[in-house]
This record gives structure tokens, C-alpha cells and sequence, in this order.
């Protein structure tokens, strides 16, 4: 397999902050190329999947802070439902099965009433 070299390197660092329960109350992250040194962004909510090289699985970590509300994990599910649509047509060219994707992100957004009904 033909490797690209590596001209730059950047870091993402995520920080959670735990109660004494271990339960997140605090979720920030910081990225070199977006932020000045030592700066960090909070958040209320993170999901990251990484693919294995080796295993080939996939590695998941959700997080939420006890202020995330229903109404927004239902806006934040319905936001990564429809990049992951977006992520799978520029990674695959499969348009069939990434607009079927994005109906059912569709949906979820009307069942959630993150959209208005489409009659």
C-alpha cells in the first residue's frame, strides 16, 4: 500500500470532566489548527468512532453532560444521522444507499420535531 507522506500533524484533545459518580459534567476540546494554545471549547455532547487498522471494528465513545436536554440529543442525533449520509456518499459514490440514509435522518427529524411534517 502506497503511503503519503506526512508533511503536518495536528492534535485534537478532548477533556471530560467527571463527577464523583464518573458521570460527564463537563466536555471541552480543543483543536492546534482552530485554537490558540491552552484554549478549549466546551461542549455538551461528543460521539467519535475510529476504525481500527488491526481489528478492523469500530470504537465508539458518547459522551453527555447532565445539562444535555432531550430535545437537543435528539437535534445533535439528528445532525450526525445526516452528515453520516453526507460522510457515506463522498466515501463510497453509493447515492442509492446514501439517500436512503438521508430519508431516514429525515424522518427521525420529524419524529423528533427537530423538522416541521411533511404531509
Amino acid at each position: 500500500m502506497d503511503r503519503t507522506e506526512i508533511a503536518k500533524i495536528s492534535d485534537i484533545t478532548l477533556r471530560v470532566g467527571l463527577d464523583h459518580e464518573r458521570i460527564p459534567v463537563k466536555i471541552e476540546w480543543a483543536a492546534t489548527d482552530m485554537h490558540a494554545p491552552g484554549h478549549m471549547e466546551e461542549c455538551k455532547a461528543m460521539s467519535l468512532a475510529l476504525f481500527d487498522k488491526n481489528s478492523r471494528d469500530t470504537l465508539r465513545i458518547d459522551l453527555w453532560t447532565n445539562e444535555m436536554q432531550v430535545q437537543e440529543m435528539d437535534r445533535f442525533i439528528y445532525q450526525i444521522l445526516r452528515s453520516l449520509s453526507q460522510t457515506y456518499l463522498r466515501a463510497t459514490n453509493n447515492r442509492e444507499l446514501a439517500e436512503d440514509m438521508a430519508r431516514f435522518a429525515h424522518y427521525f427529524g420529524e419524529k423528533t420535531e427537530i423538522l416541521p411534517r411533511t404531509s
